[in-house]
């Protein structure tokens, strides 16, 4: 009796603790949550002799929502991503705001595609030339990426212990086909019958790259880091066969041999390099240099309120059927999302930024109608991010005009299915069998549980020609252009925007800001417009559950998984496979620079 007096009173001790410290929490989260309600609709406070301060290592998208704003403290801080158009608009504020002198970046690692790190770079540029404010870049280690950028300061600055990677780009694919043997799992990748470029499936039927895809992809890589070479030629002043050299070489191999080099204007630790844009801001030896972080700068800028409508409809992410989920387009959602801008007379233009990779070749002709709807009603441009490839490419063909990036990765233009067969493993591994009876011979189409019959093998070949045909078609219709000739540059090949101009894909290079200046033009607007984004925010409630899942999620991930990019994105594509179904129109591979 006393021993269970006492396990119980002690039970009862730690259900009161553990109730107090859920009721402080809960107490703490409130506060922090009222405090940042009150903020919402007020604009944050910059004090004079303020320096833009940007830091770019967490994920970017193309589209930044209020809540990514609302919730950062205690274990989501820093964990929202951050959105272009937030990094546009804040710079563009910035160059005619006073209380900002300069800006001060700090860029270790990126988290974005080139297309996007060269929209920021450009805006950088453009900042420093039409404000004369100063830039200065700094960081303890420069990889490819945040070098490219960090390129378009006035200075760049180098700790001298550290490193500036300058080696030139790679690509490196992974094939399964080797696991699946040993497991016994047969795999029947089907594509385009003259789709020799389209390679996704590749990976679980090769054991290395096909001669067609080594092709494209050498061709790939080496235009992006020939753009890559003639951008920082062009910003450092140094020769592009001296900057090959040195990659080639691997000439630099302490922080001293990149000043040396030309590629950094000095080896300087931070308050050093404070001490510099303290001078070059014209401050005092002992004033405070106050930094404003750029996703607080971004809530002091007011969108204009005045003049027509823009309407930019942003595409982000693998494209499926249904509604958006998180990283995904659902062609129910992007639908509507057109065909509102579309029947809204307040919109008298409408731009498509598309970032995505493809997906199902059914969701993306849903997508497809609704652009040819709205083509018809007011002018339509399509505003290509770091990749609009296969589905990507398909719902951006209608558009009257289309600008990419000359990094833009696209094209593409092909088809496939993968059907898996599992009878081995489950039959030899795991002792499983399978038996039934069905009502008609193809009942049991697309069955993973046997091996795929040559006839079954022809149904399915002659759908994805169909709908491969059906794709020519679709782009010979938007782009002018004889299906012949598209067929010549499709056949799943992938293209930089520079490459896709020259071929006739993309009619200009250009970012988001210059498809918005088109179709403002094409709509008679000038410059008195306004821009609008859709899908539209979702009220305050679904904001609150999908920022703090998603950004719960980001911590968890980020806890598991670290900060690897590429664990991270790898992880964010075995869950889209999952989900694959039909005939897919998808690009073959996943890129990303460091």
């Amino acid at each position: 009796m006393k021993d269970f007096l006492k396990f119980m009173f002690a039970s009862m001790l730690g259900t009161l603790l553990v109730g107090v410290l859920l009721i402080f929490l809960f107490i703490g989260f409130i506060a922090a949550m009222s405090a940042s309600f009150a903020m919402q609709g007020k604009p944050a406070k910059v004090k004079e002799d303020s320096v833009l301060h940007i830091r770019l290592d967490q994920e970017m998208r193309d589209r930044g929502t209020a809540d990514d704003l609302m919730f950062d403290f205690g274990p989501f801080k820093g964990m929202s991503p951050l959105g272009l158009n937030q990094v546009l608009a804040a710079l563009e504020h910035a160059k005619t705001d006073d209380r900002i002198k300069g800006v001060f970046m700090e860029l270790s690692m990126t988290n974005m595609g080139m297309a996007t790190a060269r929209e920021i770079r450009e805006k950088l540029v453009e900042f420093k030339e039409a404000s004369g404010k100063p830039v200065l870049a700094y960081a303890e280690y420069y990889t490819q990426g945040s070098y490219y950028l960090a390129s378009a300061a006035d200075e760049v600055y180098l700790v001298p212990e550290g490193d500036l990677d300058f080696r030139g780009l790679r690509a490196e694919l992974m094939f399964f086909k080797g696991l699946f043997k040993k497991l016994d799992i047969g795999m029947e990748f089907i594509k385009g019958s003259n789709n020799i470029y389209k390679s996704f499936g590749e990976a679980y039927t090769e054991e290395k790259m096909t001669e067609a895809n080594r092709e494209q992809l050498s061709t790939l890589i080496e235009g992006l880091w020939q753009d890559y070479l003639n951008t920082i030629s062009a910003s450092r002043k140094v020769d592009v066969a001296k900057l090959r050299d040195i990659a080639d070489n691997l000439r630099i191999r302490r922080a001293q041999h990149a000043m040396d080099l030309g590629l950094v204007d000095g080896v300087e630790y931070k308050d050093v390099v404070l001490d510099r844009l303290r001078e070059r801001m014209g401050l005092g030896a002992g004033k405070e240099i106050r930094l404003a972080p750029l996703p607080r700068y971004a809530r002091t800028v007011e969108p204009t309120r005045k003049g027509g409508r823009v309407a930019v409809v942003y595409a982000e992410g693998s494209i499926m059927s249904g509604e958006n989920e998180d990283g995904t387009i659902g062609s129910e959602t992007l639908s509507e999302a057109i065909r509102k801008a579309r029947e809204d007379s307040a919109v008298k233009a409408i731009v498509l930024r598309v970032n995505s990779p493809g997906g199902s070749g059914l969701a993306s002709d849903v997508i497809w109608r609704e652009m040819v709807l709205a083509k018809a009603a007011k002018p339509v441009v399509v505003s290509m991010g770091d990749v609009a490839a296969s589905g990507g490419y398909y719902i951006s063909c209608a558009a009257d005009k289309i600008y990419a990036d000359p990094g833009t990765i696209t094209g593409s233009i092909g088809v496939f299915g993968i059907i898996p067969n599992f009878q081995g493993f489950f039959n030899n591994k795991l002792g499983i069998t399978f038996d039934g009876v069905k009502t008609g011979r193809y009942a049991d189409l697309m069955s993973v549980n046997r091996p795929m019959r040559p006839d079954e093998r022809e149904i399915i070949q002659a759908w994805v020609d169909t709908f491969y045909s059906d794709f020519l078609k679709r782009v010979a219709e938007g782009r002018n252009m004889p299906a012949e000739q598209v067929n010549e540059v499709g056949r799943g090949r992938v293209w930089t925007g520079s490459d896709a101009k020259r071929i006739g894909l993309v009619d200009e290079l250009g970012g988001l800001e210059d498809a918005v200046r088109d179709a403002a033009e094409r709509a008679g607007l000038g410059d008195a417009y306004r821009v609008v984004e859709y899908p539209e925010q979702k009220n305050f409630l679904q904001q609150l559950q999908e920022s703090l899942n998603a950004q719960a999620n980001a911590w968890v991930v980020q806890r598991t998984l670290g900060s690897d990019a590429e664990l991270v994105r790898t992880l964010q594509q075995v869950r889209e496979l999952r989900r694959s179904a039909g005939v897919q129109a998808r690009m073959p591979f996943d890129l990303a620079i460091y």
